[in-house]
């Protein structure tokens, strides 16, 4: 693989982009990005990790082995159809779009072209997404490799079937969400006991860095790990009971299971709204 065009130039694209250029699996000079017209955005890019940028879709397409698709899913249908006459058959598809199949970019296109579908979430930003891939029956072995060491370069990466995607979306593509929801909780806990917020703040992080390296590291599941934790009669005790009174445990649970069930919901409304030819 050794051009890599990317249509859509927002934070995404700017965390695999900052990703592969540090990881070096392509050089820089082989690296292009377009968009709808923001120059300025285009600039910065290109000063900052010294890829190119143009707006000749007919030659990026050309002459890319792969193409990241990073626009605006809404906006998906009218920006393929501004390139798909120049693409090859042979051209990977990597797609970032939520709610977009790979059925639906496969009718878009109008011929069959490999296509991989990436699930990662906004932690890639700092290197330390948890995305998920799927690919189509026409991704090649060196293909997949590919797909897998670019986002390596953002963090941990599992490959998956496509209809778990909307499960993956509702679980650690949104999860980051739901992480700063609990930090909040907590700060807002450290302030009511008399805490400064920097001091509640830096206490909650380095908590949770902990944490996860305890569930990353240990043999022991999260379950015996917190009961590790909560010594009879304890504090921890008394403040696990507090969450069971309020259920926060089936809270998250439904607040998962709801996430994916809109994910799910989008798709299909995108699917409509895109009128795809059957």
């Amino acid at each position: 693989m050794n051009k890599l065009a990317i249509i859509g130039a927002g934070s995404m694209s700017e965390a695999l982009i900052s990703g592969i250029v540090s990881s070096k699996i392509i050089e820089t000079t082989d690296i292009t990005v377009t968009n709808r017209g923001n120059v300025e955005r285009l600039t910065e890019l290109q000063e900052r990790y010294g890829i190119h940028y143009s707006f000749d879709l007919e030659k990026i397409v050309q002459e890319a082995d792969a193409i990241i698709l990073a626009m605006k899913p809404k906006d998906v249908k009218e920006a393929i159809a501004q390139w798909k006459d120049y693409l090859s058959e042979k051209t990977l598809l990597i797609s970032v779009l939520a709610g977009v199949s790979m059925d639906s970019l496969q009718r878009l296109i109008g011929m069959e072209v490999p296509i991989a579908r990436a699930m990662p979430n906004t932690s890639a930003t700092v290197g330390k997404s948890a995305t998920g891939i799927s690919f189509n029956s026409f991704v090649v072995d060196e293909q997949k490799q590919f797909v897998h060491e670019m986002f390596e370069t953002v963090g941990f990466v599992t490959f998956v079937e496509e209809e778990q995607l909307d499960a993956i979306t509702g679980l650690s593509g949104s999860g980051p969400a739901y992480i700063y929801y609990l930090v909040e909780a907590m700060e807002k806990g450290g302030l009511t006991i008399g805490l400064d917020r920097d001091v509640a703040n830096a206490l909650i992080v380095q908590t949770l860095l902990g944490a996860a390296e305890m569930i990353a590291k240990s043999a022991k599941t999260p379950l015996e790990l917190r009961k590790n934790v909560t010594s009879p009669g304890g504090t921890t005790e008394a403040g696990i009971r507090i969450l069971e009174e309020f259920d926060v445990q089936n809270a998250f649970i439904t607040c998962i299971q709801e996430a994916t069930a809109q994910s799910k919901r989008m798709g299909k409304a995108l699917t409509d709204e895109l009128n795809l030819p059957k």
